[in-house]
């Protein structure tokens, strides 16, 4: 028997999980969670094969939550399914500890391939992702600017860029506006850009709010 836990906000997300992984592993067993929270309760109270993770839940960043059932359980696998394009969070998500990374544009027969290659001790990335990173590999390669934020500040820098305020921002990820002003301090400088309008024109011109 695997036990699967479906971490993703929309119910018929989650449903329709159960309803393709179900039909192609009889031995499956699914339980759910629509937040950050229910995952890591759930994560902390029982024992589980497999995590599928999306990056957009209503209390805690994808990325936050993944960080934290790798320490609540260090020898879950996490695979990623998010709205996201790989582009923007699929790198971040494997050096947090994923297992693999898919966006929900992903055919079922390829999530369930992705399911069975993670559950047999394997990493999933698409070959698109796959040669990305081996770019990245190579020395010498120089990193767009944001690719030099820290997780938290490229957090803030989607969020700016998609025209959410500063007291917003620090409502969403819970932290004081002055953390947030000084992040985003630190963002317009690492990147170069003087205004929240430079960054949404970079954000948009590299595919990052996709």
């Amino acid at each position: 028997m695997t036990r699967i836990l479906l971490v993703d906000d929309h119910a018929v997300v989650r449903q329709g999980l159960k309803e393709i992984l179900g039909h192609s592993m009889a031995d499956a067993v699914f339980d759910d969670a629509g937040s950050g929270a229910e995952a890591l309760e759930k994560a902390r109270a029982g024992d589980w094969g497999l995590a599928i993770l999306d990056m957009s839940l209503p209390d805690k960043s994808g990325l936050d939550v993944l960080k934290e059932l790798r320490q609540v359980r260090p020898k879950l696998p996490v695979l990623v399914l998010s709205m996201h394009s790989e582009k923007q969070l699929a790198v971040r998500a494997l050096r947090a500890g994923a297992a693999g990374y898919m966006t929900k544009r992903t055919a079922a027969t390829d999530i369930v391939a992705a399911v069975r290659k993670v559950l047999a001790g394997g990493r999933y990335v698409s070959p698109a992702l796959a040669e990305r990173l081996a770019v990245d590999l190579q020395a010498g390669v120089e990193k767009a600017p944001h690719e030099t934020l820290s997780d938290r500040e490229y957090q803030v820098f989607r969020l700016l860029a998609m025209g959410h305020t500063v007291k917003e921002i620090s409502e969403k990820l819970t932290v004081s506006p002055q953390t947030v002003s000084t992040h985003r301090s630190r963002i317009l400088g690492k990147m170069g850009l003087r205004t929240n309008a430079d960054l949404t024109q970079y954000a948009i011109h590299n595919g990052l709010l996709e």
